[in-house]
């Protein structure tokens, strides 16, 4: 998952995202631990960062 890579590429705190998203700061935090969680989650915090949730979940290929 691309959380935490997004999140800090637009410059945004987890504290912020939490604000816009909507979903808790403690859940962020999980996510980007973790790199799992609901769907519905998933949605809310992509629609936040202005991305798609095929961004924000795909593992990024080996260069």
């Amino acid at each position: 998952m691309n959380l935490k890579q997004i999140r800090t590429e637009k410059g945004l705190s987890g504290r912020a995202l939490s604000e816009l998203s909507g979903v808790p700061l403690r859940t962020i935090e999980d996510l980007e631990r973790r790199g799992d969680g609901r769907v519905s989650t998933l949605i809310r915090l992509a629609d936040a960062l202005g991305v798609t949730l095929d961004e924000l979940c795909r593992e990024q290929a080996a260069k």
